[in-house]
C-alpha cells in the first residue's frame, strides 16, 4: 500500500482550531478558523478553514486519502475522569457540564469529524495522534535539520505536559516527559490569569509586562510553589493551585502569597503586577533553560526544535540562542494548538511505511508561514468598491516608493499582501507597518490603532543580512519567536528614578518604538526568498532614512483575530486610526474616505 497522498490535519474543540493539508509529504495550505470567522481563539470545529484548504488545492472531500486529529479524545477524556475521581468531592460543579460535552461529540470524534466533512469516503481513515506528538511532529518536520533535538511544553494534552523527544530523518523518538497536573504552562497561565490578562491569549502580555518589574518574587515561586530539579524537572505544589477543584486557576493561599486578590482585566497596573509578572518570567526562563541543557546532555544534538504554547515565550527562546546551549534552534510559528493540525498531518505522513525518506539540507519547510488564503487585485478592487471606498492603483516599484514615503513622515500603514500567516504572528502580510525612529510611534499605535494596553511592546522587521546592525543576534528569526538585545551603542540612557509605565515615556534608543524597556526587542528578519515584497520596501526605506528597521504588528485590534480579507481588512482600517491601507497594488487614505463606521464582520457558526 502506497503512502496516503493527501493529508488533512484537523485540530479543535479547546482553542485555535485549525486544518492543514499536505500533498505528498509538502505543506499545501493551512489556516486557523478563527480568522474566518472573526471569533477570538475559535475552537469550533474548522469548517472553514477546512473549506479554505480544499479550495486553494482544488480537492473536494472524496479526495481525501487520510484524516488525522491532533490529539486522542478517549486518552483526554480518562484524564478528565481520573482527576476528578482524584479530588472528590471537588469539582462537582463543573464535572456534570464537562460530561455533557463531553457525550455531546468529543468523545466520538470519528462520527463527528466524518459529519463535519461530508462527502468524505467511506474507506478514508481517520486518525488520531497524541497531542504532544502532534507539537514534536510539527517542530521536526518543518525545520531545517536531518536531526535534532525536540522540546515541546505547553499546558496538558492528554497527561503529557512537557516532553523531550529526539527526531532523526523520518522518526521521531519520544524519550522523556512530565505530566499533568504538573505544568510550566498552566503555571504561566495562573499567573496571567492572576494579573487580569485571559488564558490563552493574554500571555504575551504578561510577558511583555515582566520587563517593567524586578523579579521579587521569584525566590517565592520557588520556594512555595514549584520545586524545579536541576534537569528542568518540576512539580507545583498545588495547596496553592484551584485548577484541579472549580473554575479558576488561583485561590486564596495564592493571592495571600502574592498580597492581595487578582487584578480585574480594566484595573490599574499596580507596581505588584509588574514584579509578579517579572518573577514568573523569570522562573519560566531557569526551567526552559533547564531543560534545554538536558536535552542538550540526552541527545547530543547540535540542533533544538521547539514547539507547544510555552514555545512561544520569546524572551525564553532567545536566551536559550544567547547561552549557545545547541548551535541551531527552531521553533514553529504556529507553536500552539493551531500548529498541532499541522503536526498530526505530518506524523501521518512520515509514520506511514512506504513513506519516502524525508529530504535532507531541504531547509525550513513552513515556507515562511505564509500558508493561508490570498486574494488577486481583480478581488481586493471588488471589495474596495463594495465599501465605495476611495483609493489609487500602483504599480510595482511607484507602489513600494510611496509607502516609503508615508512611513519615513510617521505615517501608520495597513499591509496587506499575498498569502495570509499560519500562527499568532503577523509576518509582513497581514501587517500594521511604522517607522521605528519615531518616538511616538508604540503609544500612537498601542492606544489608537491597537486599541491596547500602553505597554505592550512592537517587532522590529529587518532583512537579514542587517539584523547584527541593529541587534545582538546573527542568526534566521522568520517567525519573531527570539527577543534580542539592541546593540549598545545604539541605546540611550534611561532617566534616572524613573519606573514602571513612566519608562514608557523615556526615548530609549534610535529606534524606540521597537525597543522594549529593558533594551530588548522580538526581532523578525526576512529574506529576499522569504517574502521579497516586503524585503525591497526595507531595502528601499533604508535607501531613504539610513534606518533598515521597520515597526510590524498584526493587522487586527484588540480583541479580534488578524484581517483574513480585503473585507476584514477595509473594516479594520476604518475602525483604527490608521492613515493608509495598502492593498495588493491599491492605496486609501483613511481621511478620504466615506465617514462611517463599518460594523464588525462576525460569521455566524456553521450549521
Amino acid at each position: 500500500m502506497s503512502a496516503p497522498r493527501h493529508i488533512l490535519g484537523l485540530s479543535a474543540y479547546y482553542h485555535d482550531a485549525a486544518a492543514a493539508l499536505l500533498r505528498d509529504g509538502k505543506i499545501i495550505c493551512a489556516a486557523q478558523e478563527e480568522r474566518f470567522t472573526r471569533k477570538k481563539n475559535d475552537s469550533d470545529f474548522p469548517s472553514r478553514a477546512v473549506q479554505f484548504c480544499f479550495h486553494h488545492a482544488g480537492l473536494s472531500p472524496s479526495q481525501i486519502d487520510a484524516v488525522i486529529f491532533y490529539d486522542k479524545p478517549v486518552l483526554k477524556f480518562t484524564r478528565l475522569l481520573e482527576t476528578y475521581l482524584a479530588v472528590v468531592p471537588g469539582g462537582w460543579r463543573t464535572f456534570p457540564t464537562v460530561l455533557s460535552n463531553w457525550l455531546g461529540g468529543k468523545l466520538d470524534l470519528r462520527k463527528t469529524i466524518r459529519a463535519g466533512l461530508p462527502g468524505l469516503r467511506a474507506d478514508c481513515p481517520i486518525l488520531f495522534a497524541e497531542h504532544h506528538q502532534s507539537h514534536a511532529a510539527s517542530a521536526f518536520y518543518p525545520s531545517p535539520f536531518d536531526e535534532a533535538a525536540i522540546l515541546t511544553i505547553d499546558g496538558v494534552g492528554e497527561w503529557a505536559t512537557t516532553t523531550l523527544g529526539h527526531g532523526r530523518g523520518n522518526e521521531i523518538s519520544p524519550l522523556k516527559e512530565l505530566r499533568f497536573p504538573h505544568s510550566l504552562g498552566l503555571l504561566y497561565s495562573a499567573f496571567t490569569d492572576y494579573c487580569g490578562f485571559r488564558i490563552n491569549s493574554g500571555e504575551y502580555k504578561l510577558m511583555g509586562l515582566a520587563p517593567y518589574g524586578k523579579p521579587v518574587f521569584a525566590d517565592m515561586i520557588r520556594g512555595e510553589l514549584i520545586d524545579v530539579r536541576p534537569d528542568g524537572s518540576f512539580r507545583l505544589n498545588l495547596d496553592y493551585f484551584n485548577f484541579l477543584r472549580g473554575t479558576t486557576m488561583t485561590n486564596g493561599r495564592f493571592h495571600r502569597l502574592f498580597g492581595g486578590p487578582p487584578r480585574r482585566p480594566e484595573e490599574e497596573i499596580e507596581h505588584r503586577h509588574m514584579n509578579v509578572a517579572c518573577s514568573i518570567q523569570a522562573v519560566t526562563e531557569e526551567i526552559m533553560l533547564r531543560l534545554a541543557r538536558h536535552a542538550r546532555e540526552v541527545t547530543g544534538s547540535r540542533n533544538l526544535c521547539l514547539a507547544g504554547g510555552v514555545a512561544l515565550n520569546c524572551v525564553a527562546n532567545g536566551l536559550i540562542l544567547k547561552e549557545k546551549i545547541f548551535d541551531h534552534v527552531w521553533v514553529q510559528p504556529a507553536a500552539g494548538d493551531a500548529g498541532g493540525a499541522l503536526g498530526a498531518a505530518l506524523a501521518a505522513w512520515y509514520r506511514h511505511p512506504d513513506a519516502p525518506p524525508r529530504p535532507a539540507g531541504n531547509g525550513d519547510a513552513m515556507q515562511s508561514s505564509l500558508l493561508g488564503p490570498e486574494f488577486s487585485d481583480a478581488e481586493i478592487e471588488a471589495a474596495l468598491r463594495r465599501h465605495g471606498a476611495v483609493f489609487q492603483k500602483l504599480e510595482g516599484p511607484a507602489l513600494l516608493d510611496f509607502a516609503v514615503e508615508l512611513l519615513k513622515t510617521g505615517k501608520i500603514v495597513g499591509w496587506f499582501q499575498g498569502r495570509m500567516e499560519f500562527g499568532p504572528r503577523a509576518l509582513g502580510n497581514r501587517s500594521i507597518l511604522g517607522d521605528a525612529r519615531s518616538p511616538q510611534m508604540q503609544s500612537v499605535m498601542n492606544l489608537k490603532v491597537k486599541f491596547r494596553e500602553s505597554f505592550r511592546p512592537f517587532a522590529p522587521v529587518v532583512r537579514r543580512e542587517c539584523v547584527a546592525d541593529y541587534f545582538e543576534l546573527d542568526t534566521d528569526s522568520p517567525y519573531m519567536l527570539f527577543t534580542a538585545p539592541l546593540r549598545k551603542e545604539l541605546r540611550k540612557p534611561l532617566p534616572a528614578g524613573v519606573t514602571g509605565l513612566d519608562l514608557l515615556k523615556a526615548g530609549r534608543s534610535t529606534v524606540p518604538a521597537v525597543t522594549h524597556v529593558d533594551y530588548s526587542a522580538r526581532v523578525q528578519t526576512v529574506t529576499r526568498d522569504g517574502n521579497p515584497l516586503l524585503y525591497e520596501l526595507l531595502l528601499r526605506f533604508e535607501r531613504a532614512t539610513g534606518c533598515g528597521v521597520l515597526v510590524n504588528t498584526s493587522f487586527n485590534v484588540r480583541g479580534e483575530p488578524i484581517v483574513c480579507t480585503p473585507d476584514d481588512a477595509y473594516r479594520c482600517f476604518m475602525n483604527t486610526e490608521m492613515d493608509y491601507l495598502i492593498m495588493g497594488g491599491f492605496v486609501a487614505e483613511r481621511t478620504a474616505q466615506p465617514g462611517r463606521i463599518l460594523q464588525r464582520r462576525v460569521v455566524a457558526p456553521a450549521d
